[in-house]
Parts: C-alpha cells; structure tokens; sequence
C-alpha cells in the first residue's frame, strides 16, 4: 500500500494486537509506547497516518498534546485518536485540534481497519489536489506516432516497472516531466506520492533545505523536504546540473545509503524514494571539467532517455496541434478553430527551437488572436510572423540575393528551399512528400537530384 502508520499506545498488548490487524492489511508499521518515542519517530520520518491513544501513562504529554505537537509540525497529517476512557467533550475537542477520527476502546477490527483506510485515502487525495492545483490543464498522455516518439514511448513502457534511476537528456520544452510522470504512473510506485522540483529555479543556497528539510536547534522538524515527500513514491529532479557541489555530494550519499540528514540536525532520515532527473545540458561535458560528479553522473544515468527536440518528429505536430486545441477550447472556453493546410505546412516547418510547449504556446495565442467565423480555418497569413516566414536547413535569409538572380536561378532556389520545407515536415518520407506537392516518387527524385537536395528514404 505504500502507506507507513506510527502507532502510539502505552499498553503494550493493544499496541501488539494494532499493529497486527494493519499489518495484515499491508500497511507498515512504527510503535511508540510513549510520547518521547513518539516525537522520535515523528522527526525521524514523517508517517502517512498517526493512531493516537489520549491517555499515556508515563508519558511528558498526553494523547492531546500530542496532537497538538504533530499537527503544529504538519498541519496536514491524518491523525486517528484512540480511547478506552472517551467522553464527547474529549471527542470533540480532538476533532476540532485537527483529529481525522476518534474511535473508543474496545473496538472491531473491522472499524479500525476502514477509517484508516478512509484517512490514508483522504490525505492522498488532498496531496493530489495541491499538486493539480500547482500545474497547468493537462493529461499525462504522449501525442505522437512518429517512429521517434513510438520509440520513446515503447522505452518508458519497459522501464517504468523497473526501481531503476533514470536520467533523462533533452532540449528545454520537449517534455521531459511529462515522461518522468509516466514512468512513475507505470511503475510499481504509482499509488505513491509524484514530487518536482527544478534544481535551476531555486536559490543554491536553499536546494539542501527543498530536498532534505530543516530541524531548529531542539530537533523539531521546521520544514519538510521533498525527500520525505516522495517517500514509498517518486523524486522528479529538473536541471540536475544546475546543483552545487556540495549538494551533489549530500544526493550521492542518499542514492548509495538511501538517507540523509535534514539541515540543522543530526539524526539520518531513511527515505524509499525512486529518483528520476533530467537535464538539457550535456553532463558528460560537464563532468569532465569538474563541474558535475562523475560518480553522481553514473549513478544516475543508470537508465538514460532521450527527449527528442519537435523538428525531429515534425509528422506528430498536426495531431499536437489538435490536441492542444481541443485542451485548450475546453479549458478556456474558445472556440476551436481549424487549421488550414498551408498553415499546417508552416508550423510544420519551423524550427520551433522552444519545441513542444512553444507550440502549444503558439496554438493558445491563435486561438485568441482568432477573429471571424469560426468555422473559417486559420490560415497562414494569419500566423505570427516568426512562425509563418519558413526558414529550411541551409536556405539563405534574404530576398535581396534572390531579386539579385535570373528567373532561372530564383526558381530553381525556391524549389530547391521549397522541396526541402517539404521532405523535412513528412520527416523524410518521399512518398508522402511526392503525394502533397502532386509529383510521382521517381519523378521528385529526379527533381531532387537535379537540384542538388538530398534526402534519407524513410518511407
């Protein structure tokens, strides 16, 4: 179940016999017979669920102060207080210092077994919702069916059930949180909690305190990493090298012992968490001057993945393109518009070097700056002008080098620019291009020949 429940009860047996009927039930189990070893495991790990008896004999604080003292340091922990002396006011006063439930001694297994059920499920699904609120509209779903993106598609499949650490390369806007999403959606870790973190936008000296978390100088725990947060589930870790150094050591340690230490304290906290990170710099370079580990690298390039940039799967960006604009007319409330066919052919072409979400970006602003019917498709006259001015690998910017050329040579230079827009947005496959500017295959090949251009058969 992913779930871990510190169990707190001063009698023994009914402590023996909790633990039992849960762990029957797959969940694993902390016990702490008083509230000093209470507090211990709390900071030593953070549990998914607290059952809380109020009376604790022995104990510097009873169930309720207790309660208090857990929810002061995480408001959002499910807390299940326990009693065999109970009284409304009791119960009520736990409910309204936080309490998920309050259940009296003696009681069936059966009712314990369903409300911590109900409170391990209520806060996972109060998480999912902070997390959803903090991303854009979307689906975790890869649109494509380029032989590169079918590629891809078919490697996340077979790593995904695996525990192994990936490390995913890529251009900024290819998607490589999208994929990292759907490695932790297929694997075993799925029903575990999903965080990410971009190393480049945080400030280097509070990557350590995001990651691992803070203690003050009585070991209570003021902050709460992201580590904790991913435990039983996944660490997603953008821009990896943009980390200090120092940091980088602190992570290397973490994946060989799978524990840290939180900043300002001096237990280790031992966290199961599955690290996938992704960078779009070129890491080996970097280890070679010494501005990345190179045993941090190997680490966690244990399974690579590679983000394509969007101009070497040009043939998904029609249906990208319908994707986005049916995403976006449902969440924004346009109208959907359709794309012309000379449109089409210039978004295909671009370079789009933002890659995938530039395109996106692009397909929200048409949709806004959109006028007239409807049902009038978007034509290419009506696209952004960096978009729609259709530049081909190796073509020469400049109209005054072909106004400069006779007839001859200005018409064999537009067909020469033309055909390879064209072979570049079928990604290479000349039947396909030979079908949309209306030549047979063996006549464009001769074209293509005549002009100089050449082109890898991907038909």
């Amino acid at each position: 179940m992913n779930s871990e429940i510190l169990i707190v009860e001063d009698e023994e047996d009914i402590r023996f016999l909790i633990a039992g009927i849960l762990s029957d039930e797959g969940y694993a189990v902390r016990e702490a017979g008083g509230s000093e070893a209470a507090i211990e495991n709390f900071r030593a790990r953070k549990p998914t669920l607290i059952i809380l008896d109020v009376w604790l004999k022995g104990s510097g604080m009873d169930g309720i102060e207790l309660l208090d003292y857990f929810k002061a340091a995480d408001p959002d922990i499910p807390i299940i207080v326990i009693s065999g002396h109970g009284t409304v006011e009791t119960a009520v006063s736990a409910i309204r210092k936080g309490a998920y439930d309050y259940i009296v001694k003696p009681f069936k297994s059966e009712k314990l077994i369903v409300t911590a059920q109900r409170a391990v499920e209520s806060a996972r699904l109060k998480q999912e919702n902070a997390d959803l609120k903090g991303r854009s509209a979307q689906e975790d779903v890869i649109v494509g069916v380029s032989p590169t993106i079918t590629h891809v598609s078919q490697k996340i499949d077979r790593i995904a059930p695996t525990n192994s650490r990936v490390l995913i390369t890529g251009p900024s806007g290819a998607g490589k949180e999208l994929f990292a999403r759907l490695i932790h959606q297929k694997s075993l870790r799925a029903s575990g909690p999903f965080k990410a973190v971009n190393a480049a936008s945080m400030v280097p000296e509070r990557v350590e305190e995001e990651l691992f978390g803070v203690e003050d100088g009585d070991g209570n725990i003021t902050k709460t990493g992201l580590l904790e947060k991913a435990h039983f589930g996944t660490l997603y870790l953008d821009e990896v090298a943009d980390m200090p150094l120092e940091t980088q050591g602190k992570l290397l340690r973490l994946l060989v012992e799978q524990r840290f230490v939180r900043v300002g304290g001096n237990d280790d906290v031992q966290v199961d968490v599955r690290l996938i990170t992704s960078t779009s710099r070129d890491l080996d370079t970097l280890t070679r001057v010494g501005k990345f580990r190179n045993d941090l690298y190997h680490r966690l390039n244990v399974m690579p993945l590679a983000a394509p940039p969007l101009t070497e799967r040009r043939e998904d960006i029609p249906g990208l393109v319908d994707y986005f604009i049916t995403r976006l007319a449902s969440s924004t409330g346009l109208p959907a518009r359709r794309i012309g066919e000379d449109a089409m052919a210039a978004l295909q072409a671009h370079d789009w070097p933002g890659n995938v979400r530039q395109l996106r970006n692009n397909v929200e602003r048409l949709l806004i700056l959109a006028t007239g019917d409807p049902s009038t498709p978007i034509t290419l006259q009506t696209l952004p002008p960096e978009v729609s001015v259709v530049r081909t690998q190796g073509a020469k910017d400049g109209s005054e080098k072909i106004i400069s050329m006779p007839l001859r040579d200005a018409r064999e230079q537009f067909e020469r620019e033309y055909l390879q827009a064209q072979i570049e947005r079928f990604g290479g496959n000349i039947s396909r291009t030979a079908a949309f500017v209306g030549m047979e295959r063996s006549a464009l090949h001769r074209k293509l020949k005549s002009l100089g251009v050449s082109a890898s058969e991907k038909d």
